[in-house]
């Protein structure tokens, strides 16, 4: 493959790595500044706007009287982290552009949200998610829920705070655990002072940064170039625009199918029930809003990821002969994006910092969201109901949690050091854990005959499963040929022969390891080496399969659920429109009255919703 651009500032980089080892200018701590002081200014406004809330939900829920636009953005940046800005474009750089296919993920999650489990939710005015499991089930499955999701989060907040130090260390030479508690400082502050309206708010300013981030360094890949047309052209040739994989088989990494439907379990685990996004959208005004919420925040979703996956193409395009993974000047697929931040946008003071603070945006935006949930399920799930203290104590007792939370994740964060990769083991994450409490919801809600026994039951084997396969793919990572990375070369770099003959070694290590793979055991070569993105729906199924065959054979079909915790077939937007649609045609044929099917416009006001400002204006006056 020959290069069009001999003479471009890469190609000389490459050919002397030590160009590419510059550090952050004033200019570019100038840029990071601002993004945290920003983060933190918005804690202490509404901390002091806010200072004589009186009551936990107050601070854990902001009152319910948030909006559609700021919480959409809210539910966008609280789990596009850094993850997503660093190990987004690393995943297109080795494995090509399939995870485009999310996009599709993304609207099915949004829709089974939107019909299954925001109308249930929003109905019961609930708090804490893990109180619905209590009023469908019992006291225990709820515990066990709340355990789950807090050990959850925890896993998953330590890898999102470690990743943004990792840019940080790679780009500027910053002590790597200095930038992990700095991270988590800052977030752990406007969280605990602001409650939530800091923490949407900040996600609002923070998504704006993720992006500009994104932007500039994309602008300057297509400069250096000469255009989208040669990223595109190369991205085709190197294999990392074959997006079309159809193949069914449940060992591939990623396919269409996997990232379709896998992905549509993981992501429905995270919007249908996690405590971080639930809490948002329930604490809009009307239900209408919520559901216009979810639905906007696809529009970020796609956003982001799509820049992301275009930040990758431009990864390859412009280290298309020369890999900085293979040739050492990285140490991690994780750290090629700052690494070629440094490389190409050396030369321009500020935009680096630019590109560090969205990284650093991501992780904060999520870290400030689990912080968040966190206190709010212990105190809905572990202290109000064993306790009896006042709103006001509550509230004080929510922001301590917030802080002891904080200072825990920073400590998970040692976990992440060692997990591999980020993205896989983020998802991985999410797939184990989060897989069978889906089911447990799905459950609750869409089965009528589902009992405590047959929930704590299928919760109990569908964790049990899941912890195996991930376990043991952990144990027994599935062969090259499942995972199918795209290759590399090292044919356009200018180094010396002893960097050559590394290289070598590091082939031969390779099919060594390769050749060590053909003693595994059946399981090994099999169960263990599913797509990690089919853990979850793993976990799910075998929650729903065992919880129906439990609740069935100890008196299910005899119970009868309350109405208020199942779906109902008037919670479904289609049913409604479809009766606001029949009433219509009936109507112009003179049947019928047509307001028996009509159907309000702007959906129904919160049930746990009180203007308490409007109430003292209108006694005062």
């Amino acid at each position: 493959m020959v290069r069009d651009d001999q003479s471009s500032p890469v190609q000389s980089n490459m050919s002397d790595p030590s160009t590419v080892a510059r550090s952050f200018v004033v200019a570019d701590y100038v840029v990071f500044g601002l993004m945290l002081l920003v983060s933190a200014v918005i804690g202490v406004y509404y901390a002091w706007r806010d200072r004589r809330q009186e009551s936990a939900q107050d601070f854990l829920m902001g009152g319910r009287r948030l909006t559609a636009v700021p919480v959409s953005l809210s539910l966008t940046a609280s789990f596009m982290s850094a993850i997503t800005v660093l190990s987004n474009p690393a995943e297109v750089y080795r494995y090509g552009a399939s995870i485009a296919f999310y996009c599709v993920s993304y609207v099915m999650t949004m829709v089974a949200t939107s019909e299954l489990f925001l109308p249930v939710f929003y109905r019961l005015s609930i708090t804490s998610t893990y109180e619905y499991l209590e009023l469908r089930f019992n006291r225990a499955t709820r515990l066990l829920g709340t355990v789950l999701f807090i050990a959850q989060t925890v896993l998953y907040t330590g890898i999102v705070i470690y990743a943004p130090a990792l840019a940080l260390n790679q780009v500027t030479g910053m002590d790597l655990w200095g930038a992990v508690v700095s991270t988590g400082v800052i977030c752990t502050f406007y969280c605990s002072v602001g409650g939530l309206k800091a923490v949407v708010w900040t996600d609002v300013f923070q998504v704006g940064v993720m992006l500009a981030g994104f932007l500039s360094v994309i602008a300057r890949a297509v400069s250096l170039k000469g255009g989208v047309h040669t990223i595109i052209s190369d991205s085709q040739h190197g294999g990392r625009l074959d997006l079309l994989d159809f193949d069914p088989n449940p060992l591939r990494r990623h396919t269409v199918w996997t990232i379709t439907f896998g992905g549509a379990f993981v992501w429905a685990s995270i919007y249908g029930i996690n405590q971080a996004q639930v809490q948002r959208y329930i604490s809009c005004k009307t239900l209408t809003q919520a559901r216009v919420a979810l639905f906007l925040n696809l529009l970020g979703l796609w956003s982001i990821l799509l820049c992301s996956v275009f930040a990758g193409l431009c990864l390859y395009s412009v280290y298309k002969t020369c890999d900085p993974w293979t040739t050492g000047q990285v140490s991690a697929p994780d750290q090629l994006m700052p690494y070629m931040v440094m490389d190409i946008l050396g030369d321009y003071p500020g935009l680096p910092g630019l590109f560090v603070a969205a990284a650093y945006s991501g992780s904060l935006s999520t870290v400030s969201s689990s912080i968040n949930a966190l206190a709010t399920v212990t105190v809905e799930d572990l202290i109000r109901p064993h306790t009896r203290i006042s709103e006001r104590k509550l509230a004080w007792v929510s922001k301590i949690l917030s802080l002891f939370y904080g200072v825990l994740c920073i400590g998970m964060a040692r976990l992440a050091s060692i997990m591999g990769g980020i993205l896989q083991a983020a998802v991985s994450i999410f797939g184990v854990i989060g897989g069978p409490l889906l089911g447990l919801f799905t459950l609750g809600i869409l089965c009528p005959v589902a009992n405590s026994k047959g929930a704590l039951s299928g919760l109990v084997s569908g964790l049990v499963v899941s912890l195996w396969v991930g376990i043991g793919a952990q144990i027994y990572p599935p062969p090259p040929e499942m995972s199918r990375p795209l290759g590399l070369t090292t044919e356009g770099c200018n180094f010396n022969t002893t960097q050559n003959l590394n290289w070598t070694v590091t082939e031969s290590s390779h099919i060594i390891e390769t050749a060590g793979r053909s003693s595994r055991n059946l399981l090994a070569d099999y169960w263990y080496s599913l797509s990690y993105l089919y853990f979850s729906p793993i976990g799910t199924l075998t929650t729903i399969i065992v919880g129906l065959i439990i609740s069935v054979s100890t008196g299910g079909w005899h119970s009868k659920a309350d109405s208020r915790f199942i779906l109902r077939r008037e919670d479904s937007s289609f049913y409604r429109f479809g009766m606001a649609l029949k009433g219509r045609v009936l109507s112009r044929r003179g049947q019928v009255d047509l307001t028996k099917f009509r159907v309000k416009k702007h959906g129904n006001t919160n049930p746990a919703y009180c203007d308490f400002e409007m109430t003292r204006r209108s006694i005062s006056t």
